[in-house]
């Protein structure tokens, strides 16, 4: 009595359908990785060997045109103390990132520093990393 089995179970394996899985992974992260963009302005910072967390911020810029942004906002400097007070006023942990072109004279940063001294203010100074 000869039977014979119709399904044959093939050894092989197809990577086809493998492959598109893995271009379509990598199109996703393309994607979605150019989304990401962080908020503040594109300034050449000094470098630095520490790093650090990202938190909930309000970043404090200024260029190597003396002019001061919180975020992206453009803010007279007799108005900033106010304005990062604002900013601040609803945050749970209140972190400043100060963010100096290289080439700025220091004293600019002192006030900024000054003004979250006086307000009990966490303060980060961004760096390049090296």
């Amino acid at each position: 009595m000869g039977l014979k089995t119709r399904n044959k179970v093939s050894p092989n394996f197809n990577m086809s359908s493998m492959t598109d899985i893995v271009f379509l992974l990598l199109i996703f992260f393309m994607l979605t990785s150019t989304l990401v963009t962080t908020n503040a302005l594109d300034l050449v910072l000094p470098s630095s060997k520490s790093k650090s967390v990202k938190k909930e911020t309000v970043s404090v810029s200024i260029d190597k045109d003396l002019v001061h942004y919180i975020d992206r906002d453009k803010v007279e400097p007799a108005f900033m103390e106010s304005a990062i007070n604002q900013r601040l006023a609803t945050a749970e942990e209140k972190v400043i990132v100060l963010r100096v072109e290289k080439g700025v004279p220091i004293e600019y940063a002192v006030k900024v520093m000054d003004i979250a001294y006086q307000n009990q203010y966490k303060i980060v100074l961004a760096t390049k990393p090296e």
